[in-house]
């Protein structure tokens, strides 16, 4: 499967992307540190981006997970990525959502219409009924972003995720499938 997006190609993640994947979070170290848990040197080399993208692609062969990339059309290189995990059925059929956008790719509305794409995947491909994402109260930018795709706020949580080193608090919110 395979989708365009203002030209970009979008597609899940596959075992041969840990290069790109690798570059990605090498070029856009600085930039996603402020939103990310802390991460030693060896978090950025190409072994341990393969190993990372090994496990995720396991956890979306098990159907735990579902992992996307947005890509430069000529070059192959991650623009964004976004990342339905922790996928429950039963009668919750939820999961966690968690993206990120390149430096070079803010604001071009490209991360707004790649999660248009994903959650309607995610909501009429394997019938979800529930994407939750949440973020920290002063990331506005993704506060702005999920509110203008529909998540609601649910709620807050205190000291939820340890962030840059720091056990931070975070905004809880969730978009319900419209057709459910």
């Amino acid at each position: 499967m395979e989708y365009c997006v203002e030209g970009y190609r979008l597609r899940p993640l596959s075992r041969d992307d840990f290069e790109r994947i690798s570059r990605y979070e090498r070029v856009n170290r600085r930039h996603l540190q402020p939103w990310e848990p802390l991460r030693d040197e060896e978090y950025f080399t190409t072994g341990s981006a393969k190993a990372r993208v090994e496990q995720q692609v396991n956890s979306m062969q098990a159907g735990n997970a579902l992992c996307f990339l947005l890509l430069e059309p000529e070059s192959g290189e991650v623009l964004a990525r976004c990342n339905y995990t922790n996928i429950v059925r039963g009668v919750f059929q939820a999961c966690h959502l968690g993206f990120s956008l390149a430096e070079s790719a803010q604001g071009r509305g490209l991360m707004k219409k790649t999660l248009q794409v994903t959650n309607r995947h995610c909501f009429e491909q394997l019938g979800l009924h529930r994407i939750m994402a949440n973020h920290l109260p002063r990331n506005v930018r993704s506060e702005r972003l999920l509110e203008s795709l529909g998540f609601e706020k649910e709620g807050y949580a205190r000291a939820y995720l340890k962030i840059a080193g720091v056990w931070e608090d975070h905004t809880l919110r969730s978009l319900i499938n419209p057709e459910q």
